[in-house]
């Protein structure tokens, strides 16, 4: 997008999207919670759909727009998780049916997992600030849709020690922060291989940033060479959302990879009330199973 199509493209979104945004104010604080829809009452924690689960069927039995319809008719949830690389070309029509559809199915659109726009810790200072200034669009497109967060990712080049690796994504996510100051809306970081699912790393660049708006994304399944169970415990004090990786079930429901039952009850027990996102990744099981399976296990802890 040329530089002046994207001050257009602000523009148009800022004064289309004014009344909107004040009703729903600045993104949500870390961690924040809030009253199931459908009159449910107050929950430990809401459920939310990470897009991600139904990857498999993507361009084939749905698309991008259809999201909201299936997160409420398919699994009855109000909380829904894009991925960036699931956008058709982000024009404002695009962007204003969609933000119809999540209200017509009283959908909240909560966060933009965003993927492919640059290594954050990349050796080369202006690959580093390329990539911060590839995700301010997304910022733009998540604050015109009502989302809390934007999910991104560290980095997964091996150039330098962790510790260097660390300082230079610093350098980028403090960047990226100063663009998204004005909209109040969280940046998280996942545990998504590399240098951020080593925990004491990625703590250690919550901690270099220090940032209430900059937070963990938590992911229950993206540890490797940790202890799964203790590397979601060690991120949840700075979580802003939290991800059940899930994989294939059992007949009889069971999840064998990992105890999902306990990851709950670990999660629960750090004081975390937000949402939790169902993320399936299953390999032979049909996707919209997956999703209700997971449900149903994550449903036993509300």
């Amino acid at each position: 997008m040329s530089p002046v199509n994207r001050r257009e493209f602000i523009r148009d979104i800022a004064v289309a999207g004014s009344a909107a945004l004040a009703a729903v104010g600045t993104a949500a604080p870390l961690n924040s919670a809030g009253t199931q829809a459908g009159g449910q009452g107050e929950r430990k924690f809401k459920i939310s759909l990470a897009a991600w689960s139904l990857h498999k069927t993507f361009g084939r039995t749905w698309y991008n727009l259809d999201l909201p319809r299936i997160c409420r008719e398919d699994f009855g949830l109000d909380g829904l998780e894009f991925v960036s690389i699931f956008f058709d070309l982000p024009s404002y029509q695009y962007l204003r049916e969609l933000k119809r559809r999540a209200e017509h199915n009283g959908v909240n659109m909560l966060m933009i997992m965003v993927d492919s726009e640059g290594d954050m810790s990349h050796p080369d200072r202006k690959e580093r600030v390329q990539a911060a200034t590839n995700h301010r669009k997304w910022l733009d497109i998540a604050h015109f849709l009502g989302c809390r967060s934007i999910r991104c990712n560290f980095g997964y080049n091996q150039v330098g020690t962790p510790d260097e690796r660390v300082d230079r994504a610093a350098e980028s996510f403090n960047r990226l922060l100063e663009y998204s100051g004005g909209s109040g809306l969280n940046i998280l970081i996942e545990n998504h291989g590399g240098v951020s699912s080593m925990p004491d790393k990625l703590i250690s660049l919550m901690k270099k940033i220090d940032n209430p708006r900059f937070g963990t994304l938590p992911d229950f399944g993206n540890f490797t060479e940790v202890d799964k169970y203790e590397g979601v415990k060690a991120l949840l004090p700075y979580a802003g959302a939290v991800s059940a990786k899930c994989y294939d079930f059992e007949p009889d429901g069971s999840h064998k990879p990992y105890d999902l039952d306990r990851m709950m009850e670990i999660v629960l027990a750090s004081g975390y009330r937000g949402y939790v996102g169902i993320e399936f990744e299953g390999l032979y099981q049909d996707e919209w199973e997956g999703v209700l399976a997971c449900k149903q296990i994550l449903e036993r802890h509300q």
